[in-house]
């Protein structure tokens, strides 16, 4: 990795599904004073996936709300894709749109959930951050753009991806989970938070946050259940306990998980 970073800086890897609030949280990093985001790429979001030949992007998957049901897209060390000369191109891809001048660079990609063992592997000092969002909310936002997608199939890509992070998670050396919950909640103390574990020193301006961002989605399922919406009620009875071991209740989308953040001790997600 010293071959890629001046003295001093470091690589971020923002990661998790498609409207789980990864442009939110990246967008956050960003505005620290000593960083940088992927930059006037010309790409969807200015994602780092959509810049690069190495890995096939989400949308290569399946897409979203669905990518995550692929086998291809969980990646590790054992890829044959990592190798020093792929993480050479991925670097050469990326380089141009960052700040050289900050500390720290961030790359923001909805496949980087399922993807940290892999780009660890080739940049070894690089740390992630990972948010994750209801699965009900996340369902609802996606079935915008997957309409002829049932509800259940969707909330199986929820699943699929966070439990194969879940599986991971131990395997990252230095890795930090999000509740978009709570940083919808409490925006401030959520980035502080954050920020010192990344050793950002300095405050990250949260006023842009939204906090009634999942609001329509709670008014949406909770009507979806009053009128017995055969879609909504298999997917409630099929989820709901496996809902609850993330920290979930299917029934309350303002019941956010215990803690803001989770540092990787191997905790489940989040």
């Amino acid at each position: 990795m010293g071959d890629f970073l001046t003295e001093g800086q470091r690589l971020v890897f923002v990661g998790g599904l498609h409207r789980s609030g990864t442009t939110l949280l990246a967008r956050l990093l960003a505005t620290h004073p000593d960083a940088t985001g992927l930059d006037g790429t010309g790409v969807p979001e200015d994602e780092g996936q959509h810049l690069q030949s190495v890995y096939p992007p989400a949308e290569r998957l399946g897409g979203s709300g669905r990518f995550a049901l692929n086998p291809g897209a969980h990646l590790t060390e054992e890829s044959p894709r990592a190798t020093p000369g792929n993480a050479q191109l991925l670097w050469d891809a990326w380089k141009p749109h960052w700040n050289s001048d900050a500390t720290f660079l961030i790359e923001k990609s909805p496949p980087n959930l399922m993807m940290g063992r892999f780009l660890q592997s080739m940049y070894p000092s690089a740390s992630f951050v990972f948010i994750v969002r209801h699965p009900v909310t996340v369902t609802l936002a996606t079935r915008k753009w997957r309409r002829r997608t049932p509800l259940a199939r969707l909330m199986d890509n929820w699943f699929a991806g966070h439990e194969e992070a879940r599986r991971d998670l131990p395997h990252l050396d230095r890795v930090q989970v999000v509740s978009y919950e709570w940083l919808l909640a409490d925006p401030k103390s959520t980035m502080a938070s954050l920020a010192e574990a990344l050793s950002m020193p300095g405050e990250i301006d949260t006023s842009s946050v939204d906090s009634g961002g999942s609001d329509r989605y709670e008014m949406q399922w909770r009507q979806l259940l009053a009128d017995g919406h055969r879609g909504a009620t298999k997917t409630f009875r099929h989820y709901a306990d496996q809902a609850r071991t993330f920290g979930y209740d299917l029934e309350d989308l303002r019941r956010a998980p215990h803690q803001p953040l989770v540092e990787n001790t191997g905790a489940p997600l989040p």
